[in-house]
């Protein structure tokens, strides 16, 4: 079975309006698509556009503007997120992606604490949330995907960076709706061995995000062997979606040949 391959439509094809997003990645090869937040789109209308373009959703952010491991937001963040099922639900989106933090668009750091908290505490509030979330998760059929980000260049600050965290926070919950996204550009920054770590913790992966390092563009622009990455994922039996999250380094065409190179076939 081949690999299930999605494009986000919010990070690639930004040379065109959104609405027409759908149509050109239906036109590049995917029946999948992916974006960041639901609370600034019209979701009846991006029903309308999936079904016209017979494409259906992997994924979308589930959170935004609370951070996850302050402890003072625990009830406005579950408040979000049951915004965010009811979202998933109208557009039919299977998997909401959720962070340790809120991100600052610029510069990218995350989110200042309300308070002076240790790391126990921070994990202690996050294991609170997600332990709440699971069955809200597990009643809407939705897998919610944990993300580690990289703190090395992107998002400085970020609490949860690395993926043995973000598996233990998983495993400790214990739910079949509650997974890691296992981000390949972040966590090559961050860790290295992307092939060794998503062999290890492959039961515990729901979705994967691809950019190439450093830059964070297409296949091919930086150091990591996605043709091989992706041959690696299919030997492993990976089930789940392959994200292709990254910022063409010269125009939307020109990453969607790359994205293509390195993952048809396989």
């Amino acid at each position: 079975m081949m690999l299930q391959r999605d494009i986000h439509i919010e990070s690639i094809y930004s040379e065109m309006p959104f609405a027409d997003r759908f149509a050109q990645a239906k036109k590049d090869g995917f029946d999948f698509v992916e974006f960041w937040g639901w609370d600034d789109k019209n979701l009846p209308e991006v029903k309308r556009l999936l079904d016209a373009n017979g494409l259906k959703m992997a994924a979308m952010s589930g959170d935004g503007p609370l951070s996850m491991c302050d402890p003072v937001n625990k009830a406005p963040y579950i408040e979000y997120i049951k915004g965010a099922l009811a979202a998933a639900k109208v557009v039919g989106c299977p998997v909401l992606v959720i962070h340790s933090d809120s991100l600052l668009d610029s510069p990218q750091f995350a989110k200042p604490m309300s308070g002076d908290y240790s790391d126990v505490t921070r994990y202690c509030a996050m294991f609170d949330v997600l332990k709440e979330i699971a069955p809200m998760a597990e009643e809407a059929g939705v897998t919610f995907v944990l993300e580690a980000l990289n703190i090395v260049k992107d998002h400085c600050g970020n609490f949860l960076s690395d993926t043995k965290t973000s598996v233990e926070l998983v495993a400790a919950v214990g739910s079949p709706n509650l997974k890691v996204l296992y981000d390949a550009y972040h966590m090559y920054l961050d860790e290295g061995k992307i092939c060794e770590t998503t062999e290890k913790y492959l039961p515990y992966i729901g979705h994967i995000h691809i950019a190439d390092a450093p830059g964070r563009n297409e296949p091919g622009t930086g150091v990591i062997n996605y043709k091989n990455f992706m041959k690696h994922l299919a030997k492993l039996g990976y089930q789940n979606s392959v994200g292709f999250e990254l910022y063409p380094a010269t125009d939307s065409a020109t990453a969607v040949q790359a994205i293509r190179a390195c993952s048809e076939g396989i």
